[in-house]
């Protein structure tokens, strides 16, 4: 065994004593290189610890000088980024900055030539102004709320020359008749001055799918050329099979997305739309006009049809009865309203049965319902109807009858202002006349009253029911119009006509 080594002075290096275990064994002298000695100090010594451990003794004390060094020595080592001493850049003369100038990509990316630029001679002479072009051609659209007039201006016509375009072609275009989107072909021509807004030398455009509308200016004059364009009115039928949206698959088959809207809702008034599974077929036919051109427009829902897997089949046809468009069953039989609407916009102030009357001073049957509105108020129909009085009616003051069919029949009293008349057809919600305050009354008000057979009932217990129904005459011709529209093919049926066989109309 070794005992700790001790270290000394020497000539080549240092000295360590070591001794043995053994007392009777004289200690030995013995030679260390310098690299020995360090690899023990360093062995015995711990200048790195970790810090986190003995906090407050010499060793950590010694970990924390270390680190204190070291950081000092990365800071005293960080180079500078300061600039650099270096010759300046030589300016160049304008000559050589033009010639590069004319080599680089800027004057490309401007519009301009690359190469050198060779300076004027003396036939180059300078222009008072920049010549104007002899003509403009523009092409502009009408936007949505946008007008015929206000396009024109925003394209730079004069506004001399939209008052004379809109006196041409009053009698075909109307305020808000040309739809969003139509092009306007505009042509400017010379003008005599800057100052001065160039005339207009032509104007093209359609004004309707089955017109198109032309103005040249001729020896300072707009003459106007209306050119008709043959209009093919067949409807279009789209047909097809449900998969898994009957939306989707009416998409597919070319329908849009109005169409749709209304075909579902004309469905839904027969059958539930979540009955509608796949497998079921629907039948759609819609109004449309395809121009000669190629132009076409889709108009509204002429017949919804479909039938699906278990056998049910639906036909609805829209028809016109008695002035009135809505849509029938096959059989002719068409939607039903059900409950009286409301005759006036009000609150209900007095109800049906005996009570004291103000004015005549004793209790008597009020025949009727009061309603609380302000003077002036319009007065509803409650249902179709025809009038079977409008007049002066004693305590009533101004009043209405309505006859509505099976033996009922409304009346409307104390009115300031008739304004339907005896045999007049109304329809429900129809404006009969207004809230007044005539006949026997302490204020403006409606006095409303519901007969059954020629008596008063309580209008509170009534509920009207309507059901369309087309018979006779008006039957077949409903049934044969059915027929014909089912009859169609798919698409429409255009006989596309050339143009050089239109006649031209006179200017």
């Amino acid at each position: 065994m070794f005992q700790k080594a001790e270290f000394g002075q020497g000539g080549a290096g240092a000295v360590l004593w070591l001794a043995r275990s053994q007392p009777s064994v004289p200690p030995r002298r013995v030679a260390v290189d310098w690299r020995d000695r360090v690899k023990y100090w360093a062995e015995d010594v711990n200048l790195v610890p970790d810090l986190g451990h003995n906090l407050g003794s010499l060793t950590w004390f010694r970990g924390l000088a270390t680190c204190a060094a070291l950081c000092f020595v990365a800071i005293k080592l960080t180079p500078d980024f300061g600039a650099l001493p270096a010759a300046p850049l030589a300016v160049p003369s304008p000559s050589d900055y033009e010639e590069i100038r004319s080599q680089m990509v800027t004057p490309l990316a401007l519009g301009a030539d690359s190469g050198r630029h060779m300076a004027p001679t003396d036939a180059v002479a300078p222009l008072p102004q920049t010549p104007e072009r002899p003509t403009l051609t523009l092409n502009a659209a009408i936007g949505a709320g946008d007008s015929f007039a206000h396009a024109l201006s925003r394209a730079g016509v004069s506004s001399n020359d939209i008052e004379d375009v809109l006196a041409r072609v009053g009698s075909d275009v109307s305020a808000g008749s040309l739809t969003p989107g139509t092009r306007l072909n505009i042509t400017l021509g010379r003008r005599a001055n800057r100052n001065v807004p160039r005339p207009l030398d032509a104007l093209d455009f359609r004004a309707r799918l089955d017109l198109a509308i032309a103005l040249r200016r001729v020896d300072g004059v707009l003459q106007i050329t209306r050119t008709p364009i043959r209009i093919d009115d067949t409807p279009l039928r789209i047909r097809g099979t449900v998969s898994d949206s009957l939306y989707r698959a009416a998409r597919a088959a070319g329908a849009t997305p109005a169409t749709i809207q209304t075909y579902l809702r004309v469905i839904a008034q027969q059958i539930s739309l979540d009955r509608i599974g796949p497998g079921d077929r629907f039948d759609i036919v819609v109004a449309n006009r395809r121009a000669e051109t190629g132009e076409s427009e889709v108009g509204e829902l002429l017949y919804g049809g479909l039938r699906m897997e278990g056998g049910k089949t639906l036909d609805m046809l829209k028809w016109t009865s008695d002035g009135r468009s809505q849509w029938f069953e096959a059989s002719g039989v068409g939607a039903r309203r059900e409950g009286m609407g409301a005759p006036v916009s009000g609150h209900l102030t007095s109800s049906f049965g005996m009570r004291f009357h103000p004015i005549l001073g004793y209790s008597r049957m009020h025949a009727g319902v009061d309603f609380g509105a302000p003077y002036g108020a319009p007065i509803y129909a409650v249902n179709d109807g025809v009038v079977a009085y409008a007049g002066r009616h004693g305590g009533h003051g101004n009043f209405v009858k309505l006859a509505h069919g099976g033996g009922l029949g409304t009346g409307y009293a104390h009115m300031s202002r008739i304004v339907a008349y005896a045999g007049e057809r109304v329809r429900r919600g129809q404006v009969i006349g207004y809230v007044g305050s005539t006949g026997l009354s302490t204020g403006p008000h409606l006095h409303f009253e519901v007969y059954r057979n020629g008596a008063t009932v309580n209008p509170q217990s009534v509920r009207f029911m309507q059901t369309a129904q087309i018979t006779g005459r008006e039957l077949m011709a409903f049934r044969a119009r059915l027929a014909q529209l089912k009859s169609l093919s798919n698409g429409p049926a255009v006989a596309v006509i050339p143009a050089s066989a239109l006649k031209i109309a006179s200017r």
